[in-house]
């Protein structure tokens, strides 16, 4: 079989099906990126898990006609995709013999699309899980051979739930790909209602809007740890906030105002009280609120959504 993906969950499913007995022949994964202070180029996981496997490395910048004669060689019997990001055009589908199947985090049809773990937070999703379906050329709208739920507790960051997910995931890999090779698998088309569409996040969406309701700034904190992460302003420093909750009481002061800085911090928001218990200062590391509140006095301060004018 061949495999395609790139981040840290796509090497967890990777992992996963080398100590199956699934024989990968191939990987494909996105071009090495540039990292770090010297910004050189760095492998990405899934490219490190298959290097040290001795697993050959496919690395196009877009899935294009040379790519697809790459996979035709490479002559497996299924291909399966996790977290790739990059596209592949219908006539890569084609290719393996029992076609292309790709793991989502999400139960389809809510969340097709780019970002289903980082949209169900945002949105207070209680449930999530993984699909493994057959890939067709429109969005995650393939037929699903495989599916588990699963809850999303209260606190749940996006990175514990796509290690959630990917753990579930290679937990079950194994068994879904004997089932497809003896084509004991029934595919279940999906629903057409309930569908929901999982956009990409941008970095624009991590500003905290006091004026919003200190539920919705936490999902948003949740969401986006540890990317793009969610941040505000204190005075002229842009200040990464790593850990919320909706702390107990409400307030009519302004939103933005720090009400308590003594244990911890509590912030005004636009409906109830928002405690902070993790946060950064730019060129520095992230710190617990107390540790925060040893070198920072907060009381009285206002947090702002925008860089001062």
């Amino acid at each position: 079989m061949a495999f395609a993906g790139t981040p840290a969950v796509a090497a967890t499913l990777l992992q996963a099906v080398l100590e199956s007995s699934h024989r990968v022949i191939g990987v494909y994964t996105q071009p090495d990126r540039p990292a770090g202070r010297g910004r050189k180029l760095r492998p990405g996981p899934v490219k490190t898990v298959a290097e040290q496997a001795g697993i050959p490395v496919l690395q196009p910048p877009r899935f294009d006609d040379q790519a697809c004669r790459d996979l035709r060689a490479l002559d497996a019997d299924v291909m399966l995709v996790y977290a790739y990001g990059l596209l592949l055009p219908g006539l890569a589908l084609t290719i393996p013999r029992l076609g292309c199947i790709n793991v989502h985090a999400s139960l389809l049809p809510r969340w097709r699309g780019a970002a289903p773990v980082q949209r169900a937070i945002l949105a207070g999703d209680t449930r999530t899980g993984i699909c493994i379906m057959r890939m067709v050329e429109a969005l995650d709208a393939g037929p699903v051979l495989y599916r588990e739920a699963c809850k999303i507790p209260p606190g749940e960051t996006a990175v514990t739930l796509h290690a959630r997910l990917a753990d579930l995931a290679g937990a079950r890999i194994g068994r879904v790909l004997d089932a497809l090779a003896q084509n004991r698998l029934v595919p279940e088309p999906q629903a057409g209602r309930g569908i929901t569409y999982a956009k990409k996040v941008d970095k624009s969406e991590a500003v905290i809007d006091w004026s919003e309701s200190a539920s919705l700034i936490a999902r948003k904190v949740r969401a986006f740890n540890d990317w793009p992460v969610a941040y505000t302003w204190l005075g002229e420093h842009r200040v990464r906030v790593w850990e919320a909750h909706v702390a107990p009481g409400d307030t009519a002061q302004a939103p933005g105002t720090v009400l308590d800085a003594r244990a911890g911090i509590e912030v005004a928001t636009g409906a109830g009280i928002l405690g902070v218990t993790a946060l950064q200062l730019p060129g520095a590391r992230c710190l617990p609120a107390r540790d925060f509140l040893n070198a920072h006095d907060l009381q009285g301060r206002c947090f702002r959504s925008g860089m001062p004018g």
